[in-house]
């Protein structure tokens, strides 16, 4: 024997492993006794749902479900769960059960009855027998409560009273899971039965995408429209290429063509009303229609048997019997292929102005469809061929040396494009206010003629780009006729549009009509027309194109106006003069204009958005008003104007810091914030006058320029001095004293 293990550590694994055993018998037992409970509880459901059923024979016995045996108690032997015991047991508390019904125990093992730390254990209640057997027994005849109802208070029950809650004596509670309470039970919880179990969740399957090529219609269209498009480029090839190649004469082409395109229209028709036939007739007919329109195109622009009025005026039937036979067929796509067609195969057979009018009259046949169909597509294809190649011919016009009287021809088609795109868009937006490619269509079509002043010398080009912004700028500004308001029904965003090209043919008209030194002058005139009828009317839109007007003229007069330039006499002299004193001028009315708009349109109610504009508003005016007050004394002429232009300017410059300090100390109890950014604000602008004072101005300026300037800007500063001093002992009086 080994003894170097401990007997006393055997001892006490033993007696662990002997309470271990116990406890999991107790577990046992208290697991058993919980599936009793069950199998009782669903017996005495089952009882109750059969005495309900025989309410009309009420001298029928009900048998009573079988007793609920106690956690901790004996176990009875498997298969007497059901079985009814004598009428004197009771439960363990001694009151009698709700069925007057215990279980056998002889074959059970005796129950602790120990502490309360003991598992198993059921402590006594009042009423209670004593340990052993005669806690199970009752005296006979015992009374038998009702389902459902309360025991009588000689048993160890309570009376019932309203209200009582769930659990407490005298009141039974509800079933688990919401089953019916179980008779007789005081104070314990009642488990109803249980759920049947759930499946696992079904997630519903994805949705299988069909690959593009098999959706239907797909395929059939894909190759519908490539086969009108291969069949419009054979058409082509007859017309020209056959003839450059000498294999037919001029008239059997044209015949050919003309045939053969009346011949597919005659099938589509024929194919229309056949079954799954709408795919194939629409690439019939379009083919059809958009090869008779490029046979006219070659007898007019080619061949010359046609005159070009007349060759116009079929070309336009043609389109326009194509149009409407896609209204009456209901199909965009036969609108949108034959005017697609005819005008990207239309440059393989005329050039030149010719080529310009026979996609304008495409322009102008596809214009009546759009007050009838909401056929967006065919607003681009219709507007975009004669844009784009009108646009073409005005770069290559402007860049060429091209004659004059080609040049005005161009300029007559750039302005049929845009007068065909404004009419178009007025038509429509008549019939649908939310059109938005009507609008954008007609920005297209102003391209062209914003593009046409490049192609003429200055003042014709000025005339052009005027005219151009007077009417654009007119549609822009019918909706606030009242009048014509009604009348036109122009919307908000066709207005905006006419406003913004209008702004850019107004810009270029500025830009010509000026030289350097005058540009901000009407760059600032034109802001503040602007920002004028934007505070009147309180238009955003007008206060957005009065605001880039007003950056782009202080570009430019920065450019001229620079801050080199104004410290340095020789380059101020140079280039600054009446004119730059002018825009200055021009300047600080665009600030007043720009700030009233400002308050008008609600941007500067709070007080940090107010104080923003006016720090910018006021960096901006000093740097205006010495720019004016430097040019006007250079503009006099004398030697000493640039001098007395700065020693003014440093004057200005301390009298609106002064300005501002005083305002802010008036404002300062009711706006504080207000308050606080005038007074730093001023603070700021004092020391920079002092700066420009004792740096420059001490420096530059000679005798008794420079001693005025240093009298008044003293005076100034006692001023605010003694102002601010009072105004802060005023604020101490009011103040009361903390003691």
């Amino acid at each position: 024997m080994n003894t170097a293990i401990d007997p006393r550590l055997i001892a006490r694994l033993s007696t662990e492993f002997t309470s271990l055993s116990d406890h999991m018998s107790t577990l046992g037992r208290d697991l058993e006794v919980l599936r009793g409970q069950l199998v009782a509880d669903r017996a005495g459901q089952t009882a109750q749902d059969a005495a309900a059923t025989t309410v009309f024979a009420p001298h029928q016995p009900v048998t009573p479900p079988a007793p609920i045996p106690v956690a901790g108690g004996p176990v009875p032997p498997p298969g007497e769960w059901a079985r009814p015991a004598p009428a004197a047991a009771a439960t363990s508390s001694g009151v009698p059960s709700s069925t007057g019904a215990s279980f056998e125990t002889a074959a059970a093992e005796p129950i602790p009855q120990g502490g309360s730390g003991t598992p198993g254990a059921v402590p006594a209640g009042p009423g209670q027998a004593g340990a052993g057997a005669s806690a199970w027994q009752v005296p006979a005849g015992a009374p038998v409560p009702p389902p459902g109802g309360a025991l009588p208070p000689q048993f160890g029950g309570a009376p019932r009273y309203p209200g009582a809650p769930a659990g407490m004596p005298g009141q039974t509670r509800a079933g688990w899971m919401g089953g019916p309470p179980r008779a007789g039970a005081v104070g314990q919880p009642v488990y109803g039965a249980m759920p049947p179990p759930q499946g696992p969740r079904r997630v519903p399957p994805r949705p299988v995408r069909t690959p593009w090529w098999q959706r239907e219609g797909v395929v059939s269209r894909l190759l519908a429209v490539a086969g009108v498009g291969v069949t419009l480029i054979g058409v082509v090839m007859l017309l020209v290429l056959a003839a450059q190649a000498g294999i037919f004469g001029p008239v059997p082409r044209v015949v050919a063509g003309a045939v053969f395109s009346a011949a597919l229209v005659g099938v589509a028709v024929r194919v229309h009303g056949r079954a799954g036939g709408q795919v194939g007739a629409v690439a019939l007919a379009a083919t059809g229609i958009a090869g008779g329109y490029l046979t006219v195109v070659a007898v007019t622009a080619v061949y010359g048997w046609l005159h070009p009025v007349i060759g116009y005026g079929v070309a336009l039937g043609i389109a326009a019997g194509g149009v409407a036979l896609a209204m009456h067929w209901r199909a965009q796509a036969l609108a949108v292929l034959v005017v697609l067609g005819a005008a990207l195969l239309s440059p393989s057979v005329a050039t030149g102005i010719a080529l310009l009018v026979f996609l304008i009259v495409l322009q102008l046949a596809a214009v009546p469809v759009q007050v009838v169909r909401d056929w967006p597509w065919l607003h681009l294809v219709r507007t975009l061929p004669a844009a784009l190649a009108t646009f073409f011919a005005v770069a290559v016009a402007a860049l060429g040396d091209a004659a004059r009287g080609h040049r005005y021809e161009v300029l007559a088609a750039a302005v049929a494009v845009a007068v065909i795109g404004l009419a178009g868009a007025l038509v429509v937006l008549r019939k649908r206010a939310g059109d938005l490619t009507a609008s954008l269509t007609f920005a297209v079509a102003t391209v062209p003629l914003l593009a046409a002043p490049a192609m003429f010398e200055r003042r014709t080009s000025v005339i052009v780009a005027a005219v151009f912004a007077t009417g654009l700028l007119l549609v822009a500004a019918l909706p606030w006729a009242a009048k014509l308001a009604e009348r036109v029904r122009i919307p908000g965003h066709l207005a905006a549009v006419a406003a913004v090209a209008g702004s850019c043919a107004l810009l270029e008209a500025c830009v010509g009509v000026t030289r350097v030194q005058t540009l901000p002058i009407a760059l600032y005139l034109a802001a503040l027309g602007f920002l004028a009828v934007a505070g009147q009317q309180r238009s955003r839109l007008a206060t957005g194109l009065g605001a880039a007007f007003a950056v782009i003229g202080t570009l430019a007069f920065l450019e001229r106006v620079s801050p080199s330039t104004l410290a340095t006499q020789a380059d101020a002299e140079r280039y600054l003069g009446i004119s730059t004193a002018l825009a200055a001028v021009a300047a600080l009315a665009v600030l007043a204009a720009g700030f009233r708009c400002a308050r008008r349109l609600g941007l500067a109610d709070s007080e940090s958005d107010a104080s923003a504009l006016g720090v910018v508003g006021g960096i901006a005016a000093l740097y205006a008003v010495t720019a004016l007050t430097v040019s006007a004394g250079v503009a006099t002429g004398s030697r000493d104007g640039f001098l007395a232009g700065h020693g003014i300017a440093t004057v200005i410059w301390m009298a609106a810091a002064t300005t501002a300090l005083l305002y802010g100390l008036r404002r300062l109890a009711r706006t504080p914030q207000a308050a606080k950014v005038a007074l730093a604000a001023g603070l700021l602008v004092t020391a920079a006058s002092l700066a420009k004072l004792f740096l420059f101005d001490l420096a530059t300026l000679d005798g008794l320029v420079r001693a005025g300037a240093f009298l008044v800007v003293g005076v100034l500063l006692l001023l605010a001095g003694t102002r601010y001093a009072r105004a802060f002992a005023e604020s101490a009086q009011s103040t009361p004293s903390a003691t």
